[in-house]
């Protein structure tokens, strides 16, 4: 607080600064409005189950494919998009003041609420009704965005099935067209008992093999379809895919990417030729050539993808999912041709049965089987469109846009305690700053000086006449009156200064001529300040017309008064004439010491001067006042005038003392 003090004008203009500034950010900032809106998804999954007639039925579950991770991020991604917040920008009122697109973006905040299918929109504007706008033509934007995603993902999943579904369906067609030919011809029917119970029996095994090879054909359209997604075939895939599990090789890839990133760094700094560039080259191959080896230890003569990745987001999934399918697809036709075997054995007893009812049974198995692949089929595209749904659904408005009953911004709360904050750390700053220029004088600064003499005086509560201020620093005065006496001094003189003004140097005059006074001395107290003259208005001798004759104080203490003046007083010291006066009232009064109380050091080329006359220098500081340069340099001034500092008062040091009194009848306690 102290330091603080003695820099309150800096301080009072920043906080002004600080304020101000506050004040016109306030009044400058226009105010801001925000609408928020709630958009939900509803349920993706559905229950999607068709008849495929002798084939049994299609079950939702079947054919399922993996769902997003996160959807909320999907839509989150979609809803900020490039592309749709431009189709907004180009419907705003306000499109003009927006430099680019990150600037309106800006405005736009998605928020998707945890453990929920919801979406929260907050939306900014200069008015509500600009806010409530935005919004309005965001959610328009978005779901018509989502339209067209899902359209074109539906189209893409269809487009693998179009070839397979035109050629069940002309299969279909001519099933059903050679069945009723030959009905039509042969006039058959099956009536007989035993015949059906053998073609029933076979149009189950048929039935079964069918469906086997109805989802072995699922199954390899599936492992085709993903094979083309990853662009690689089966059996590379595996050894890809094993390459990319083996926790050796990973290590060994780690590794090396370390090594590429180091390399790259020591590149840029190094030329190749260095030992660490051809050290870092020489672990590359090395480790490159361990890849190698793993690659052809695990694939052989055949090609791997070595890049793999086993996390879920990577292409391990698809390859998973792709030996699966292959893995089902053989098995499914395993299954079909042991039903085939059973076919065959059933059809040699029916061929010992009418050829024609035969024949008429054969062509209703392949009715059948081509009606329900075509069925089957049919529920695949079906599936695919719902898909589509669980990628892109058709999000539902939870909350309509409802625009807040204040403006968000600007708040006057939040910017007074912004400001609160500048000016704490910016006055704390500012502080430090300006003491680090020129600090106060610490202890630390004047264990490099050497002293004859050093005294501490306490804090002085009388400062008016000269009886309550020995009274008040009574002892501290006489043991720095003792020691003086005890110093050889050049003609008895001794210079009292300071560097700075406030430091107390009149005081300790006063209080050092009154204590030597005490001790039985003749003293003559000389005011040196010309400028001032704060010893002889502090003892109220201003108004004296003389220079050359002192005037008595009290007994055994003189006072040589002098007035403020202007001019060359440097001339005054330079000429001689101070000397004079000090050497006639030396003459005149025969004095044991004289105590020249001077101007600050700093302030005056004067004072340099005076010591040069008199050498003997008792120099005063003050705690939480001195500067430590301000000090140094009046050392160095006086220094190289030839003046010895004899001793050091610290002026104003704290106590808790009570004063003891030498003088009979005054009083001990401190008012």
């Amino acid at each position: 607080m102290t330091i603080a003090a003695r820099h309150w004008k800096s301080l009072l203009v920043l906080n002004a600064l600080v304020v101000s500034a506050t004040i016109a950010a306030y009044s400058t900032s226009k105010p801001v409005w925000t609408t928020t809106a709630q958009l939900i998804l509803p349920k993706t999954t559905s229950n999607l189950d068709a008849s495929l007639g002798t084939l049994g039925t299609f079950k939702n579950g079947n054919l399922d494919f993996s769902p997003e991770l996160n959807p909320l991020k999907v839509q989150t991604s979609i809803l900020m998009s490039d592309a749709l917040l431009e189709k907004v920008l180009d419907s705003d009122p306000e499109k003009n003041k927006f430099k680019n697109l990150e600037q309106y973006k800006a405005l736009f905040q998605v928020s998707p609420q945890e453990q929920s299918t919801v979406l929260s929109l907050t939306v900014s504007g200069s008015q509500p009704d600009l806010a409530t706008l935005r919004t309005q033509n965001l959610i328009k934007a978005y779901q018509a965005r989502l339209d067209e995603l899902r359209e074109g993902n539906s189209k893409e999943r269809q487009k693998f099935n179009v070839k397979e579904l035109e050629q069940a369906k002309a299969k279909l067609s001519n099933a059903q067209t050679k069945i009723a030919r030959f009905k039509q011809a042969t006039g058959i029917v099956n009536n007989d008992a035993q015949t059906q119970g053998i073609v029933t029996t076979i149009n189950a095994l048929v039935g079964s093999r069918a469906q086997a090879l109805s989802l072995a054909q699922a199954s390899a359209s599936r492992s085709k379809v993903l094979s083309e997604r990853i662009n690689m075939a089966p059996a590379s895939a595996v050894r890809s895919l094993s390459l990319s599990e083996n926790q050796e090789f990973k290590a060994v890839r780690k590794e090396l990417s370390e090594v590429e990133a180091k390399l790259v760094q020591k590149q840029a700094i190094f030329t190749i030729n260095h030992p660490e560039v051809q050290t870092l080259l020489a672990q590359r191959s090395t480790l490159r050539r361990q890849i190698g080896a793993y690659i052809t230890q695990v694939a052989g003569n055949i090609p791997v993808d070595p890049t793999i990745a086993t996390d879920s987001q990577g292409r391990a999934v698809l390859i998973q999912q792709q030996l699966l399918s292959e893995s089902e697809a053989e098995a499914q036709f395993q299954q079909a041709r042991q039903l085939e075997k059973q076919i065959t054995e059933l059809q040699r007893y029916l061929n010992s049965l009418p050829a024609k009812q035969a024949q008429l049974l054969e062509l209703q198995r392949q009715l059948d089987v081509a009606e329900g692949i075509y069925k089957g089929l049919v529920a695949q595209v079906q599936q695919k469109s719902v898909d589509a749904f669980d990628a892109y659904p058709n999000v539902q408005v939870l909350d309509p846009p409802r625009v807040n009953s204040k403006p968000i911004s600007p708040k006057l709360f939040l910017m007074a305690i912004n400001a609160l904050l500048a000016s704490v750390i910016g006055s704390i700053a500012l502080v430090l700053f300006l003491e680090s220029r020129n600090p106060l004088l610490s202890a630390k600064d004047l264990q490099e000086q050497k002293f004859a003499i050093v005294e501490r005086i306490p804090r002085i509560k009388h400062s008016g006449v000269i009886s309550e201020l020995a009274i008040e620093t009574e002892v501290e005065f006489q043991r720095l009156a003792s020691a003086i006496s005890l110093q050889p001094l050049e003609n008895r003189r001794l210079l009292v200064t300071s560097a700075i003004m406030g430091e107390g140097k009149t005081t300790v005059a006063i209080g050092l001529a009154n204590a030597l006074v005490d001790l039985g001395f003749k003293v003559l107290l000389v005011d040196a300040d010309f400028r001032q003259a704060a010893l002889s208005r502090r003892l109220g001798y201003t108004q004296t017309s003389t220079e050359d004759l002192s005037i008595s104080i009290q007994p055994n203490l003189d006072l040589l008064p002098t007035l403020p003046r202007q001019g060359k007083i440097v001339e005054i010291i330079r000429r001689g004439n101070f000397e004079k006066t000090l050497a006639t009232c030396e003459a005149n009064n025969k004095y044991d010491y004289i105590i020249v109380d001077s101007a600050p050091v700093s302030f005056t080329s004067e004072t340099p001067l005076i010591a040069n006359i008199i050498r003997n220098v008792l120099f005063v500081v003050r705690p939480d006042t001195s500067y430590r340069d301000s000090v140094n340099e009046s050392f160095a001034q006086l220094t190289q005038h030839n003046a010895q500092i004899l001793g050091l008062v610290v002026n104003g040091v704290a106590t808790n003392s009570r004063p003891y009194s030498y003088t009979h009848g005054a009083s001990t306690t401190k008012s």
